[in-house]
């Protein structure tokens, strides 16, 4: 039973989720979900979405086995628990493989890093080009 990790913001769901969750499912037998902390998003701004909210939004989604939180204290610690043996990272998410393979055998976790090459390509596949297109169309209002 091959486990894969992929993680996320997941503020306002959109194709682009969907491609990447289900590349991610694709790697192996069950796919389990960490959705970020409003907390520990710091490379970006925070979401629009409650945290409780898009966890709920994720769990709901047929492709997703399991989907919880994230720490706010060790974002290791649910990979512990979890024991993934693959970490699929989106195309356009911040972490470089070879860091995070650092960071993880230096954690006793040993888990394969593999990044999402494909790319959902559409006007409105990421939560900041939607959350643009409604500002602008309140502006037009």
């Amino acid at each position: 039973m091959v486990k894969v990790l992929a993680t996320g913001t997941f503020d306002i769901l959109h194709p682009g989720h969907i491609r990447y969750l289900t590349e991610a499912k694709a790697l192996g037998d069950e796919l389990y979900v960490i959705v970020a902390r409003d907390s520990m998003i710091k490379h970006k701004p925070k979401p629009v979405v409650p945290e409780m909210q898009r966890l709920s939004m994720v769990q709901a989604l047929g492709i997703v086995d399991k989907a919880i939180l994230g720490s706010e204290e060790d974002m290791f610690a649910p990979l512990r628990e979890i024991k993934p043996d693959i970490i699929a990272l989106g195309k356009n998410q911040f972490f470089k493989e070879k860091d995070l393979e650092d960071q993880l055998n230096a954690h006793d976790i040993g888990a394969k890093v593999i990044r999402i090459q494909s790319f959902e390509p559409c006007e409105l596949c990421s939560s900041g080009a939607i959350i643009r297109k409604i500002e602008k169309r309140k502006k037009q209002l």
